[in-house]
């Protein structure tokens, strides 16, 4: 027969569960299956929005090398901006100028010919210097990677999606190196993409890693001599 316990065991037993600890637990067991859920949420994409699609994916490449192995470069972002600024201040003046109109005429004249020039300068930097690039890194430290290349010279991400393709691709090549070497990597969008749009996002970021992982260990694909993709 099972002994039986004393009025005092009881009390003893019951003071060690505490209420609050209990509570705590299950409210932080509430939150991580909230959290699970959350990050299991798919981003669903308009499959005929060509300009969308490729938004989410060109961001879903530059998270996943950002997050992992590379730092972003902000200078040529930061010299685009400053252009930018300085035309729209030749805006301002031209627009709010007290100098009564016609006494205003030079200052007008000065003001749209630095704003047009301005703005031509974004434009030549868009159309030949940017071009099809995403995204610029700062070169790696020699505690990060053993790439002599990357240690040197920062990382230029490139993606093509032309129009009426089904093709994505991505080029990694070092920014600023001559006749740089590259690895590229191309995908059908239906390999991320389901019929209703839902995007696989982990499935893009690991194929992302292992193409960087690709030019880390200096497994190449083909000399930079020419920036072009068959499509």
């Amino acid at each position: 027969m099972a002994k039986k316990k004393s009025h005092e065991e009881v009390i003893a037993e019951a003071e060690t569960v505490d209420p609050k600890t209990a509570d705590t637990k299950e409210s932080s067991n509430d939150e991580d299956a909230t959290a699970d859920e959350d990050e299991l949420e798919l981003l669903q994409v308009d499959l005929g929005d060509m300009v969308k699609l490729k938004q989410v994916l060109d961001e879903s490449v530059a998270a996943s090398l950002l997050d992992k192995f590379l730092e972003e470069d902000y200078r040529l972002d930061n010299m685009k901006l400053a252009t930018m600024v300085a035309a729209c201040l030749f805006a301002m003046v031209a627009q709010f100028s007290p100098v009564p109109f016609p006494d205003c005429r030079p200052i007008l004249g000065v003001c749209c010919c630095c704003y047009f020039l301005l703005s031509g300068i974004l434009q030549l930097i868009t159309t030949f210097i940017d071009k099809d690039c995403i995204l610029l890194t700062k070169p790696l430290p020699s505690s990060k990677t053993s790439n002599k290349d990357l240690q040197t010279y920062g990382v230029r991400v490139r993606s093509q999606f032309p129009r009426f393709s089904e093709f994505y691709t991505i080029i990694l090549e070092f920014q600023g190196m001559d006749g740089s070497p590259l690895v590229e990597q191309k995908w059908s969008v239906g390999q991320f993409f389901d019929k209703d749009g839902m995007f696989d996002e982990i499935g893009l970021q690991l194929e992302v890693e292992a193409l960087f992982k690709r030019l880390e260990s200096g497994s190449y694909d083909r000399k930079n001599e020419t920036s072009k993709k068959n499509d």
